[in-house]
């Protein structure tokens, strides 16, 4: 235990901070795990995707995470939430017919014209 004034202060302070950085990784872990689980529903995807952004943005700007990885698992979270948002591509793709380019034989517009007053 703390004799001096100050380090008793520090002891309380630490405290304080400990719990509320660990309540913000909880809330950034469960924020996560709910945009994982609900990545099939397009819906859902995008609201548990703004809150896991909020929420990465959060404790990094709390410094409870370095901004380098809040940025990494922002890009991570919208790389997934980009993918689930796709559509399977069709497996076969019917070839393009190459034609040539017809040449144009409209007039050009003529411009308006202007008076001087």
């Amino acid at each position: 235990m703390p004799i001096i004034k100050s380090a008793k202060k520090r002891v309380k302070v630490a405290k304080k901070a400990s719990i509320r950085n660990s309540k913000t990784k909880r809330i950034l872990k469960a924020a996560i795990k709910s945009f994982q689980k609900d990545i099939v529903d397009s819906k859902k995807t995008q609201k548990s995707h703004s809150a896991a952004q909020s929420a990465v943005a959060k404790a990094a700007k709390k410094n409870v995470i370095h901004k380098n990885k809040a940025a990494r698992i922002q890009k991570q979270l919208a790389a997934k939430a980009k993918a689930s948002s796709k559509a399977p591509a069709p497996k076969k793709v019917a070839a393009k017919k190459v034609t040539a380019k017809k040449s144009s034989t409209a007039k050009p517009k003529a411009k308006a014209k202007t008076t001087k007053k």
